[in-house]
């Protein structure tokens, strides 16, 4: 059974920074795009960031930009996220996922993706 679960969520001050970790069990992903998508009260779960199978290729959404980065470690089937210069508006659950399918490219759009994991809240506080 594929899982995904993330950690490292948790309140911080604006202009702080946070790492969240993906752990991926019950399959290697080592071939999988994976992504990063966040969902803020009241709205749409949106795209933040996504990293290609071989970690050569990255693409962020404009708001995170020069802010966030993704990044893997294929060795503990595991995904990061550094966060840096957080801002209020980056409060969210923040969710890895993966696609259904090894290889897939350019995968910015929930229906791209098939495996989710449960969430971590980020909190910014002004």
């Amino acid at each position: 059974q594929v899982q995904l679960v993330e950690s490292g969520g948790g309140l911080v001050q604006a202009g702080g920074s946070l790492t969240l970790s993906c752990a991926a069990s019950g399959r290697t992903f080592g071939t999988y795009a994976m992504g990063w998508f966040r969902q803020a009260p009241g709205k749409e779960r949106e795209f933040v960031a996504t990293i290609n199978w071989s970690g050569g290729s990255t693409y962020y959404v404009d708001s995170v930009k020069g802010r966030f980065t993704i990044s893997r470690d294929y060795a503990k089937n595991t995904v990061y996220l550094q966060m840096n210069s957080l801002k209020p508006e980056d409060t969210a659950v923040y969710y890895c996922a993966a696609p259904r399918s090894p290889f897939t490219s350019s995968p910015y759009t929930n229906d791209d993706y098939y495996y989710w994991g449960q969430g971590t809240q980020v909190t910014v506080s002004s």
